[in-house]
């Protein structure tokens, strides 16, 4: 099945085709090799999603969307990243669990679906018990996502707009509204509904996650109205505040500041207002550049030091603090 999908690869939305089994790059960024920049514990998740530790953060290298704002550019990009086998990444998986992780977090795995797979279920037969969490910027294809059926407990994608040209301007993905309302479609299908340890862990459901851009508080609106419309009670809602300009967002001034409180508090406000309980939000100062991890390969060699240094990162893709439940 691996070498049937990657020869001409179709994993996500863009179709690229490229030949990745024989060394060709796809608009990802990267050919079959697993290729990991982090796999460490982290507490920048919702609540429900760190435990004790926190949640056992695995970063993939390369990414199907490019997003000109991207948070993680080295990794979206996978000019950070290390090679690893397969066996390595059920081994990764078990270390986690060993070092008290609340759960296994795959951050942008979308490109290595087939590969991912086979690992999860090395592992499992080796004994890893913690629920899975995929972490993704939402852009997946239901044909992809089937191959993760019982696989993955909880879904953590993004719905980053509504608006389809806000989608090409700023990630080259028109469709996105669309691909990732089918997406979404099959995770909560796939959930079943959801389920929480007594500690407060969620073990099995489905948490949207929405950035909120500078300037663009109506189309955030709109990306909440459709969750509620669409899913209600089903899903919970965490909305993110942490965006953060950096330096080369110099070339894109409508991006180049901060979301402000007013703006934020509009969003969340209109949530509020639409009946959404089931969901978080952030308090406090979040767009902060030091809290973007450094991809150097934490975790991710055998016999690597494997401190309990813990990184100020939230949900792989963005910078900032914890949400608020």
């Amino acid at each position: 099945m691996m070498e049937r999908l990657l020869r001409e690869c179709r994993l996500c939305p863009r179709d690229c085709g490229a030949n990745r089994w024989q060394g060709q790059k796809g608009f990802c960024g990267v050919d079959k090799t697993l290729r990991l920049a982090r796999a460490a514990l982290h507490p920048w998740e919702e609540p429900c999603l760190i435990g004790e530790k926190g949640s056992g953060a695995v970063f993939f290298s390369g990414c199907g969307l490019k997003c000109v704002y991207c948070q993680n550019y080295d990794i979206a990009v996978a000019t950070a990243g290390e090679p690893v086998e397969i066996s390595r990444l059920a081994e990764i998986f078990l270390e986690l669990q060993d070092q008290g992780a609340a759960n296994i977090n795959l951050v942008t795995a979308a490109q290595y679906v087939p590969q991912t797979v086979r690992a999860l279920e090395l592992a499992k037969e080796q004994g890893l018990t913690l629920p899975v969490v995929y972490n993704s910027g939402g852009y997946e294809k239901v044909e992809t996502l089937k191959l993760l059926e019982g696989l993955v407990d909880v879904w953590l994608p993004d719905y980053k707009y509504r608006s389809r040209e806000l989608a090409r301007r700023l990630s080259r993905a028109e469709d996105y509204p669309e691909q990732a309302a089918r997406a979404l479609d099959e995770m909560v299908r796939q959930a079943g509904g959801e389920a929480f340890a007594a500690d407060g862990r969620m073990l099995r459901g489905v948490i949207v996650r929405h950035l909120v851009l500078p300037g663009q508080k109506e189309d955030s609106k709109a990306v909440v109205r459709f969750l509620r419309e669409r899913y209600g009670d089903r899903i919970y809602l965490s909305l993110l505040k942490q965006y953060t300009p950096l330096p080369r967002m110099r070339a894109w001034p409508q991006l180049n500041r901060r979301v402000t409180t007013y703006e934020y508090r509009q969003v969340v406000d209109y949530a509020l207002s639409l009946g959404v309980t089931k969901g978080y939000m952030q308090k406090g100062e979040t767009a902060k550049e030091s809290f973007i991890p450094a991809f150097d390969g934490q975790g991710v060699a055998r016999g690597k030091d494997e401190s309990d240094e813990i990184s100020d990162i939230c949900g792989g893709r963005v910078s900032g603090g914890q949400p608020d439940s």
